[in-house]
């Protein structure tokens, strides 16, 4: 290849990448193509997360306030919820029914965390299920280490596109194929209200202290950043860390502490072993805040057909060894 050719060839893959932060579906055509690139961090994918983690600096500027703490905070728990409950045990696993109408507002509302389209977020998550551990998984901390499964395979150009093929149930919708094609439409007009309900605050109420920066810094910089990062550890950290109850095919594991962090999502090990239910914390005692929360929405009727813990969760736990510690892990090889 000629050095012409190479730099056309760089700067037409640079004006993709650009063209791509706004329309997700650009240059996606040839799946095959894409997949056969290297498996690698591409920096211009990492300039987003970058300037949002430079984002949370802004606080040295515009201080911070207990409303603006409060926000922030409340912002990360809806935000959670929103992932962990819709785009994860709706989306994709379809452990309960809801109308069209609710479906598009939970999508709506997943979008504003930041963690792209619903679709392409069913889509990894259901490969995930399908490779879990196995050199076919996008985000194994056994297969590629922990900095990779955590942040880095959403850097790759091989993880950005959506294979609407796996997610036909999705796909039929086009409103959420629009939400998932222009993913970024959502978290600016997220950002923006933001920043346009901390001017008027501070206009009208002064004695709150707050301001427009404090409220985009704290609202969306900061909550989102916590938000992704607690999200990633579930990737990661839940298959390094933890207890085993189940012998699933893959190291995944159950931890109080992410559970706590995520809403439940921490119980991962028994997630793996039984992903179609509504319930990951399988016990009383196994907090699951996202379950609690969608249980109330089941009373209200917006929600239906949470599919239960199923009989055979409980009785595997004492097939597989007297310790549901001990439940061995064996990698499966390429």
């Amino acid at each position: 290849m000629t050095a012409t050719n190479q730099k056309t060839r760089t700067r037409n893959r640079l004006t993709s990448t650009i063209r791509q932060w706004f329309d997700a579906d650009y240059g996606n055509g040839d799946l095959t193509a894409i997949r056969a690139r290297p498996d690698r961090v591409e920096l211009l994918r990492v300039l987003p997360f970058v300037i949002l983690h430079l984002g949370c600096l802004g606080v040295f500027l515009c201080g911070w306030s207990w409303t603006s703490v409060g926000l922030a905070v409340a912002m990360y728990l809806i935000r959670m919820f929103a992932i962990t409950g819709f785009y994860h045990r709706y989306f994709s696993h379809r452990t309960f029914s809801t109308s069209r109408g609710a479906q598009f507002c939970f999508a709506l509302l997943g979008a504003c965390a930041v963690q792209r389209g619903p679709l392409w977020w069913s889509y990894q998550h259901r490969h995930h299920h399908k490779h879990s551990d196995d050199p076919e998984d996008a985000h194994s901390p056994i297969v590629r280490g922990f900095w990779w499964s955590h942040i880095g395979w959403i850097t790759s150009a091989r993880n950005f596109p959506t294979d609407y093929s796996q997610v036909r149930d999705l796909a039929k919708y086009p409103e959420l194929v629009f939400l998932n094609r222009f993913d970024t439409v959502v978290p600016i007009l997220f950002a923006s209200s933001l920043f346009t309900l901390g001017h008027f605050l501070g206009q009208w109420y002064p004695s709150l202290g707050v301001s427009s920066w404090q409220f985009l810094v704290w609202g969306f910089f900061i909550s989102t950043t916590l938000l992704f990062h607690a999200t990633s550890s579930i990737n990661s950290l839940a298959h390094l860390l933890g207890n085993r109850r189940y012998a699933t095919e893959d190291n995944s594991r159950n931890s109080l502490l992410l559970a706590l962090i995520t809403l439940g999502e921490g119980w991962h090990n028994n997630h793996h072993c039984h992903m179609n239910t509504a319930r990951q914390g399988f016990y009383w005692w196994e907090i699951d805040i996202s379950y609690y929360g969608l249980k109330v929405l089941s009373w209200t009727g917006l929600i239906w057909n949470l599919k239960p813990v199923p009989r055979a969760a409980y009785e595997n736990t004492h097939r597989i060894s007297g310790n549901p510690n001990l439940a061995p892990f064996h990698p499966r090889r390429p």
